[in-house]
């Protein structure tokens, strides 16, 4: 008699989802890491934004790969649990050797259970909202190859875009990526960020000053989909309130089937820095 099937969504903490929402739809979470001068933590589980934020007042602590034994004792723990299927959806390749890394440390278990490593190309709640999808359609009794083929159609939909009060944080950390140099600091000129289908930064279009950016990235997103019905996101970076206004003019503008607001865990924070404010957001009819 063949073993009943099983199946575990795993992902990691670039994903933004809130720990209800992972818990609501049993998604397993692997910490990435934070180092700095004097400790290291897991990301979200052993720090938070907050704490971050006031860390990066006195230094700019360094991002890093999951700790592989936090990896091998996840599997460990799904075989123990008689899971049979694993969809494993990753922050971009382009952005972190993490998948690279699952993909070589997986392989252990390949022979006892059936592992989808999938490549998100994106990161926050573009990553979030792939898992998402992976939920929700396993949820509706597709079985785990039909529910990755849905997340890999609803990246090819997906627009994830944000604005940065300053690119320093970009560029210490290496993950500038296509992003070219604000041309004429004296200007404010300000690059509207995206992930491109590669999964790596490029600018989008560019604005004069904060505001400016904030609404051109606004008009981005209503050129893009105009009366599509989406799934919405509002990210941000210590700046709530104005999440909250941003979410409030998208809803009055685009027709929204589901939203949240949250804010990006301290893993990215230490890229983007204080004042992130950003939009993903997929069409549902993709």
């Amino acid at each position: 008699m063949s073993k009943e099937k099983k199946t575990a969504i795993v992902t990691d903490s670039s994903c933004d989802l809130s720990d209800e929402q992972l818990q609501e739809h049993h998604i397993h979470m692997i910490s990435l890491r934070i180092i700095c001068q004097k400790a290291e933590y897991r990301d979200r589980v052993e720090l938070g934004q907050d704490e971050l934020y006031e860390l990066m007042k006195t230094e700019l602590p360094k991002t890093s790969l999951p700790l592989p034994e936090d990896v091998s004792n996840l599997y460990d723990q799904l075989l123990q649990d008689g899971v049979t299927d694993v969809v494993h959806v990753s922050i971009s390749s382009g952005l972190s050797g993490t998948f690279n890394m699952v993909r070589m440390i997986t392989q252990d278990y390949a022979d006892q259970m059936n592992i989808r490593i999938v490549d998100s190309k994106t990161l926050s709640t573009g990553l979030g909202l792939l898992v998402l999808g992976v939920a929700e359609s396993l949820e509706a009794g597709d079985d785990p190859d039909t529910a990755v083929q849905k997340a890999l159609t609803m990246r090819k939909s997906q627009l994830g875009m944000f604005v940065i009060r300053t690119l320093e944080y970009l560029r210490k950390g290496g993950r500038i990526g296509l992003v070219e140099g604000v041309v004429g600091s004296l200007l404010q000129i300000k690059p509207i960020i995206y992930i491109n289908d590669d999964g790596v930064y490029q600018t989008l279009a560019k604005a004069r000053g904060y505001k400016g950016a904030v609404e051109t990235m606004f008009q981005e997103a209503v050129h893009r989909f105009g009366h599509a019905k989406v799934n919405l996101t509002v990210v941000h970076g210590q700046a709530l309130e104005d999440a909250q206004a941003l979410m409030e003019k998208l809803k009055q503008t685009l027709n929204v089937a589901s939203s949240f607001i949250c804010p990006v865990s301290p893993v990215l924070a230490i890229h983007t820095g204080p004042g992130l404010l950003g939009i993903v957001a997929n069409r549902m009819d993709a």
